[in-house]
């Protein structure tokens, strides 16, 4: 595996899965596979848990691990080809991807879409330069449409957590105050959509209307606008805002009957709530949901480590002999 960016390089999720509750009962049992190697991660964006879960992650297979703060640390990047840079950018992603390779055995890129332009986010400019570019295996800890690490981590907590064989899982849209990417609930939609072909989840999406997903991101989804029909019998509730698709980038309404809370929640099997976080209290869910028994967000958080670290493995792995 050269790459991870998206749920499309992952071969077997159930595989994947059970890998990573392996690697999960025995964190440090794998401790040689990345002697000698360095884990270079590059935030464009602020990090809390993906930039101290992949590092935990790296640490337990005996990596070397060096951050840069792009937004904070490094030059202005310049992204186009072939132009004059006599404007703010000082560095060309060129020099600034293929210096990062010699440094790094493998990268770890962090960006945000700008939700200005579509079809300029959606092409997935910045990511796709530094993989041309930097000549290394890299792993996407973020982009502007998909955010894998969380998704994989959010499908482990799911198998984990689960008392049947088919859960039915249901995504719900939460207000916020400002307009937010697309990319956890694009990233969730895929994974879930895949879960759901092998047989693993039944999956349906809700939201306010003229929130719709990228229909490339939700085949085989259920999708309806009526959150209470989609909460009955559902096993999870994965909870998380996103500005609209289609009006790209606004927000249309801010839609405060839609927080999930304890009365909403009797709608459901007594299901368990996930939130990738940062979560704002009282907006997006009830502090009585998040503080209560079926909150699963912190156990999301702690498998982040296993995700990023089963990935890591499968990386080195592939590249590189032991």
């Amino acid at each position: 595996m050269k790459q991870f960016t998206s749920v499309h390089d992952v071969d077997s999720l159930t595989r994947w899965v059970n890998d990573a509750i392996a690697i999960k009962q025995n964190a440090q049992g794998f401790e040689d596979y990345g002697d000698h190697k360095t884990l270079g991660l590059v935030f464009l964006n602020p990090s809390l848990r993906t930039r101290m879960s992949t590092q935990k992650a790296a640490y337990n297979l005996g990596m070397n691990t060096m951050v840069i703060n792009m937004d904070k640390e490094g030059w202005a990047l310049e992204m186009n080809d072939n132009v004059i840079m006599n404007g703010r950018s000082v560095e060309h992603i060129k020099e600034a991807a293929a210096v990062l390779g010699e440094y790094c055995d493998i990268l770890g890129i962090r960006c945000f879409p700008g939700l200005q332009n579509k079809e300029e986010d959606y092409s997935e400019e910045v990511l796709e330069k530094f993989i041309k570019h930097c000549g290394v295996p890299v792993i996407s800890l973020e982009s502007a449409t998909r955010h894998p690490l969380q998704s994989f981590a959010d499908l482990l907590t799911i198998r984990e957590q689960a008392t049947k064989p088919k859960p039915k899982v249901v995504l719900s849209w939460a207000p916020h105050i400002k307009a937010l990417p697309q990319a956890v609930p694009n990233s969730f939609s895929e994974w879930m959509c895949r879960a759901q072909e092998e047989g693993l989840v039944e999956f349906v999406i809700t939201h306010p209307e003229d929130y719709d997903l990228a229909e490339d991101f939700t085949k085989g989804a259920t999708i309806t606008y009526n959150q209470n029909e989609a909460l009955k019998g559902a096993d999870f509730v994965y909870v998380k805002n996103w500005s609209s698709y289609t009006d790209y980038g606004k927000v249309l309404t801010i839609g405060e009957d839609w927080m999930i809370t304890n009365n909403k929640l009797k709608l459901t099997d007594n299901a368990k709530v996930m939130h990738c976080l940062p979560v704002r209290r009282g907006l997006e869910l009830a502090d009585e949901i998040l503080d209560g028994p079926n909150s699963l967000v912190i156990k999301q958080a702690g498998n982040r480590v296993f995700a990023a670290q089963t990935v890591l493995k499968k990386i080195l792995e592939t590249n590189f002999t032991r």
